[in-house]
């Protein structure tokens, strides 16, 4: 699921402060502003791609498959890079709290444009819901860290409490929105009102706004418990950050690496819906060129390992984030959602995860903790991560094939999740920490930044596997599936094969 970031700055509070079970009591206030801005993400995300493929006659959009891939993908990898702007400006111009606030109004204003019925308000609601995202998700994961001193021992059990806030939020919206959206009781009671049944869509959109909404209430009325944290940054600090320019080649390199991904998008991928993306894959990769090209010795070499860690990345999360995509389709069109007689709708697996994460969070964290030095290092762990996704894409390929004699049953979906959970507990929680262990100390924002947006290019790669379904023939399925599965396993041994070079090229963070 999402993953915290982690603010470096502490306030200069001189009292401790346990009003929270032992926690800062801003970070009551800060876990329930996530936790409903998880909510309202997770509960539309849950129903985007089957509104899109809907019938008209349904309620949905009537898109095609192909023609949704490009427009879920370009949305859900605008939410990882979209942060990196988000960021900057809190640092510059608005501060953390501001940002937050200011995003969290904005997500909300968004679904309900998706709670409206009309095309203009659909693509006004996406663009709202990614550009307030990006300014809440990086700066409210940094007021958390700024509530704690930097030696303060609670720090690292604080983004452990706040990662379970996003986490059930990612669990609770699904079963609401869902609901709303597609269960026929539901339908029955809107039709009572002289309702049309085929609008419920826009219900569960709208219950995804009320829960923002009341994010913001509470992140309002529980601002004081934040004491210092996420004010509006100084002059002096803004000052500092203006020093900071690039130099000619940067700039160079960045401008010409935007505008041939903005070609390359619009000439090779889905037109305009494209562009956006593609136009920030070459900025960054132009803008990585020119700031990385004079790096020598221990530092060159740490960023070729972050390099390195961030394409395995890439593939994981081309993989996992199909839950959203492709594995939403299989889960409304191929699988009997039914178990122990009780029938429910498809948009519920959207639960399924985060429930997982839920329950292996922990024990993931004591296996860690119980093996001490004898644990896997970081790259191993990302190796285990790869396999554990490369399984879970294997045994989905088996469902695919039986899918010829008609709809599977819905455990072979519970166990893909499973499975796909617990190589996430490998690699997502290692990924931050490792990348700000092996990041030169004068390039930690960069590399941070480097880290997000490999979780945006899979996010997308996963976005676009939607047009497998446009025929969507057991064939199809079973091919696509079984090469992302081949894919994922190769990657999986090869990082396995690259990890003793790994650690050789990184001395002084073995024991990352």
């Amino acid at each position: 699921m999402s993953t915290p970031i982690d603010g470096t700055a502490a306030t200069a509070n001189t009292e401790i402060d346990r009003g929270f079970f032992g926690h800062p009591r801003g970070l009551s206030t800060l876990f329930f502003t996530e936790m409903w801005e998880r909510f309202s993400y997770y509960g539309m995300r849950a129903l985007l791609t089957l509104y899109m493929t809907s019938k008209v006659a349904e309620g949905g959009l009537g898109f095609s498959e192909a023609y949704s891939s490009a427009i879920y993908a370009t949305y859900v990898s605008s939410v990882w890079y979209l942060p990196l702007v988000g960021g900057w400006l809190a640092d510059k111009v608005l501060g953390a709290r501001r940002a937050v606030l200011i995003g969290g109004i904005v997500i909300a204003c968004g679904h309900y444009s998706m709670a409206i019925d009309s095309l203009p308000t659909f693509y006004a609601a996406l663009l709202l819901i990614a550009l307030g995202t990006g300014l809440l998700k990086p700066n409210i994961s940094t007021m958390v860290g700024q509530l704690y001193e930097p030696d303060d021992k609670r720090r690292d059990a604080g983004f452990s409490i706040f990662y379970m806030g996003i986490n059930l939020g990612a669990f609770i919206s699904p079963f609401v929105t869902g609901f709303l959206a597609q269960s026929v009781t539901f339908k029955n009671v809107i039709t009572r009102m002289g309702l049309n049944p085929a609008h419920s869509w826009h219900w569960g959109f709208a219950a995804a706004g009320v829960g923002m909404t009341l994010g913001v209430i509470q992140y309002v009325l529980g601002g004081k418990r934040l004491k210092e944290a996420g004010k509006k940054p100084t002059r002096e600090s803004t000052a500092k950050l203006s020093t900071q320019g690039f130099d000619v080649v940067t700039i160079a390199l960045s401008v010409v690496g935007a505008l041939v991904g903005a070609a390359f998008g619009y000439r090779f991928d889905a037109g305009w819906v494209s562009v956006p993306f593609w136009t920030v894959c070459g900025y960054f990769i132009g803008y990585l060129g020119g700031t990385t090209r004079l790096l020598k010795g221990d530092e060159l070499k740490r960023v070729l390992v972050i390099f390195i860690l961030v394409v395995f990345s890439v593939i994981f999360w081309m993989t996992y984030e199909q839950a959203g995509s492709s594995m939403t389709l299989f889960a409304d069109r191929l699988t009997r959602n039914q178990i122990f007689g009780w029938s429910f709708p498809s948009s519920f697996w959207q639960s399924v995860p985060a429930i997982f994460v839920i329950i292996l969070a922990p024990i993931f964290a004591f296996i860690w903790q119980k093996m001490g030095d004898r644990q896997p290092s970081s790259p191993a762990k990302f190796a285990f991560g790869l396999m554990f996704a490369g399984i879970a894409f294997g045994v989905i390929t088996i469902a695919a094939s039986l899918t010829g004699a008609g709809r599977v049953s819905p455990w072979w979906l519970a166990v893909v999740y499973f499975i796909q959970t617990m190589g996430e507990m490998c690699l997502s929680p290692v990924g931050l920490s490792t990348i700000s262990k092996l990041s030169p100390v004068r390039m930690v924002g960069l590399m941070m930044g480097v880290w997000f947006l490999s979780i945006s290019i899979g996010s997308y790669i996963a976005g676009r596997t939607t047009a497998l379904f446009e025929k969507g023939t057991p064939e199809i399925l079973t091919r696509a599936f079984g090469i992302f599965s081949g894919i994922t396993l190769a990657a999986a041994l090869l990082l396995a094969v690259l990890t003793p070079l790994i650690k050789k090229m990184t001395p002084r963070a073995q024991s990352a």
